[in-house]
């Protein structure tokens, strides 16, 4: 059984803020299917965009990378996708040294 989106963002905000990774939710989607980003803003001018992403054929899921570039592009590249689902999930997390924590056991 899945989590909730709404305990799944509640959980990864808490991880970040363990580590002393400043983040927020910019968005809130639906709280029990809604799909979620992560913004990661690096405070130099540039981000990276990431979403969820499930292999049909080995039932993996993974966070790949949507957008990356200038930060005004990324958020525009979000603000498009929220276009098309009203009930996504946008968090972004700001950190210099471009951590974001996706990549440890339990996130994805």
């Amino acid at each position: 059984m899945r989590l909730t989106a709404d305990i799944w963002v509640s959980a990864y905000l808490t991880r970040l803020r363990l580590a002393a990774i400043p983040a927020f939710v910019v968005a809130r989607g639906d709280a029990t299917a809604g799909a979620v980003m992560v913004k990661l803003n690096t405070l130099d001018g540039r981000a990276c965009c990431y979403q969820r992403s499930f292999d049909l054929m080995t039932g993996e899921r993974s966070w790949v990378i949507l957008a990356e570039g200038a930060e005004a592009d990324v958020e525009q590249s979000i603000q498009r996708q929220r276009g098309y689902d009203r009930d996504l999930w946008v968090i972004e997390v700001e950190d210099k040294q471009g951590r974001h924590l996706l990549d440890e056991d339990g996130l994805s």
